[in-house]
């Protein structure tokens, strides 16, 4: 779609990174009509399938090894996706592989409870979950965040689609 790749870890069947949440947009323009970055809130709804848990396998730090590709098993590079086991929803690789972008703008989550939340309508980092290949377990969990601005691309950003049904 884009006539080339910016990866650094270069196959058909690994995840794209080295994308900025700029490239990302410029992507879903190409994709056509309904696709998006997923929320914040999207992002980790999915992530955790119904779980509440540090990682949607479990809370211990050995069940991250089933699900996900971290620095202690990676050896320092991304992997073909769907080789870890899914999330009970059928998601792959929502732990490690590569930090996610989403479409919101960095900022403190609102007060008390709230269904579905956004993001701030503006602000200066732009969100990433997920965590990724080269980092330590602890940044892998569910609710992690990363944030940064929305020009920077790093071997270990790529994104998830989401689409919005007419």
């Amino acid at each position: 779609l884009m006539g080339s790749s910016p990866s650094k870890f270069t196959g058909d069947t690994l995840p794209v990174e080295h994308v900025s949440w700029n490239d990302c947009q410029e992507y879903l323009k190409k994709a056509g009509s309904g696709y998006r970055l997923p929320t914040e809130a999207e992002w980790e709804y999915a992530c955790r399938a119904g779980t509440k848990t540090r990682y949607h396998s479990g809370d211990s730090d050995s069940s991250l090894d089933s699900v996900a590709w971290y620095d202690k098993n990676s050896g320092d590079k991304t992997h073909t996706v769907a080789q870890k086991q899914a999330n009970a929803w059928g998601f792959y690789d929502m732990h490690g592989n590569v930090w996610e972008w989403c479409e919101d703008w960095y900022g403190d989550y609102p007060q008390g409870v709230v269904e579905d939340p956004q993001g701030p309508s503006s602000g200066t980092d732009r969100v990433l979950r997920g965590g990724s290949w080269s980092d330590d377990l602890r940044l892998c969990r569910s609710a992690s965040r990363l944030w940064i601005g929305p020009v920077f691309r790093f071997y270990y950003f790529g994104f998830r689609v989401a689409r919005t049904l007419p």
